[in-house]
């Protein structure tokens, strides 16, 4: 489990013209759909039901909600290897292999005006591309 995790952290931290490899293979045929299941407090940008969708590390334009940076920043060290191939109950955020939950930094009432957003992340297996133009 650790050598798939660091394998997989190891291939978003270098250089994307490595020759393909099976942890980039992975990546490629793996998609992510973010789903806010609840919000407590009070979020400007999401609301329950609201979905980001990522595919081969982009958000693919019109298919997604507006993206937070607070919610952007604790999901990316466990986004990247979940898009990889490292399933979500190794990765701990989940009980199945395919389902997580993440949440936002943001504490909400009393500490601040905003509010924690909690996301279900689902894999899916996206239909392998030859490149970005396919």
């Amino acid at each position: 489990m650790l050598r798939e995790l660091a394998s997989a952290i190891y291939f978003t931290t270098h250089n994307a013209r490595i020759p393909m490899t099976h942890v980039e293979e992975k990546a490629r045929t793996y998609g992510i759909t973010a789903t806010v299941k609840n919000v407590r407090g009070n979020c400007p940008i999401y609301k329950p039901g609201d979905k980001m969708v990522f595919e081969d590390f982009y958000l693919p334009p019109r298919q997604s909600a507006p993206l937070c940076v607070h919610a952007l920043s604790a999901m990316t060290t466990l986004l990247s290897p979940f898009l990889q191939g490292v399933d979500a109950d190794k990765l701990g955020i989940g009980s199945s292999p395919n389902m997580g939950y993440l949440q936002c930094p943001d504490p909400g009432p009393p500490h601040t005006p905003g509010g924690t957003v909690t996301f279900q992340l689902k894999r899916t297996r996206l239909k392998p591309r030859l490149s970005k133009r396919d």
